[in-house]
């Protein structure tokens, strides 16, 4: 089946203007059907690279900000009205087996922000969970990596040593750790931590980074190693952010995350925004790149997640065109206006006429309407939502949940 956008978006550096994209692997017998999309752009769809998805209560959490450091956060996120809310759905006791009946709705739930926000894939930092817990998402929550928590407070949640931990990686997976998220000397006296235990490598990704010198920065572009940028996390929590002029400066690969919306925004678009706020001289293009090709680099993941094939796509985000340049359109995404999303030759979401097109299955999709259009969605959210109700006596609004 081919369809012909207005733009393709093959990559930051590539955009083809009404070519046919062939949807690979979808409808085995419709190779000769074809639909064109008019005032529509085609795109890779977007990588989360950094979240919690159990963490994704709102409201925000924290009321001592500006904080040093993330660490004294934690502590005071207990006092919160969000964690005392969810302690009511689901108490973590520690052990963080999230594929358990409660947890693993949350993070079902957590996961939907991001499939909203048009990604195919998002990194759920916590321990390693068992392959039922990755099998129940509605898109790909990466499972192949190898984690610590941070640098000061270790794996408390779960794990190895950091060193065991970078040693199972065998230097293929990522190893994935918060690291410099703050402004004190605690976490700045992290990165040295880090680089002399070993574990600034070519498969490290860091995240946050506000804390790092530009020496420090220089280093990372060295080693090869990666960081993930959190901005409305950062600006929440600690006032400052990533030095990202520096780390374009070096040409250090950095991704793009969400964390959780205990500190972060709504979804991943809320962090371009974030970003255009407050950097404005970064180009949208730049910014995609961090979103795909990047985050591809940094999670050490398969090509195809990079970039978009017209000859075998198997990976698409259709959204109407409201702007001019394809790359200032995102900042205008919203689930509104996603035609049509599809991960690994599986329709994910989109706009409901596409179920007739593609032959889909009613009982594996819930319709729903957003605005005056009516969408389709793998999986059922609305129902993860009333079970949230059912529990808590009353209807909890979750921002990136458009119903």
């Amino acid at each position: 089946m081919n369809i012909k956008p207005s733009i393709s978006v093959i990559s930051p550096d590539r955009v083809e203007q009404g070519i046919d994209l062939f949807l690979s692997g979808i409808l085995a017998d419709s190779e000769q059907l074809r639909h064109q999309q008019k005032a529509a752009v085609a795109y890779v769809p977007l990588i989360n690279s950094h979240d919690h998805l159990i963490g994704n209560w709102v409201p925000r959490a924290g009321d001592k900000r500006p904080y040093l450091n993330s660490h004294i956060w934690v502590e005071d996120m207990k006092n919160s009205f969000a964690y005392h809310e969810r302690n009511i759905f689901w108490i973590n006791d520690g052990s963080f087996r999230l594929h358990e009946p409660s947890s693993l709705l949350l993070a079902q739930l957590g996961a939907y922000k991001s499939l909203f926000s048009g990604c195919s894939i998002v990194q759920d930092h916590a321990p390693v969970q068992i392959k039922e817990y990755y099998e129940a998402m509605p898109i790909i929550v990466s499972s192949g990596f190898r984690q610590c928590h941070s640098i000061t407070l270790g794996n408390w949640w779960g794990g190895e040593s950091p060193e065991k931990e970078m040693e199972l990686s065998k230097g293929k997976l990522p190893f994935i750790i918060h690291l410099g998220e703050g402004k004190d000397g605690i976490t700045k006296a992290e990165f040295t931590e880090l680089n002399n235990r070993g574990l600034l490598r070519d498969n490290t990704l860091m995240i946050h980074g506000i804390a790092f010198t530009e020496d420090e920065i220089a280093a990372i572009a060295k080693a090869g190693a990666s960081v993930c940028w959190c901005p409305s996390s950062n600006y929440y929590l600690i006032g400052e952010t990533l030095k990202i002029d520096a780390v374009r400066k070096h040409q250090a690969n950095v991704c793009i995350g969400t964390d959780s919306t205990m500190t972060g925004g709504t979804n991943l678009i809320a962090e371009l925004l974030c970003i255009k706020e407050h950097h404005p001289h970064i180009p949208a293009s730049e910014l995609y790149r961090m979103v795909t090709q990047n985050a591809v680099q940094a999670l050490k993941l398969p090509q195809r997640y990079s970039s978009l094939n017209p000859e075998e796509c198997q990976n698409l985000l259709l959204t109407d065109l409201s702007e001019k340049d394809p790359f200032e359109n995102l900042y205008t995404l919203e689930a509104a206006t996603i035609r049509l999303l599809i991960v690994d030759s599986i329709p994910r979401f989109g706009d409901s006429e596409w179920m007739d097109i593609l032959g889909l299955k009613e009982d594996k999709y819930t319709l729903f309407r957003t605005g005056t259009r009516e969408k389709f969605v793998l999986g059922d959210p609305i129902d993860l939502n009333d079970q949230i109700d059912y529990v808590l006596g009353y209807h909890k609004d979750f921002p990136y949940l458009p119903f």
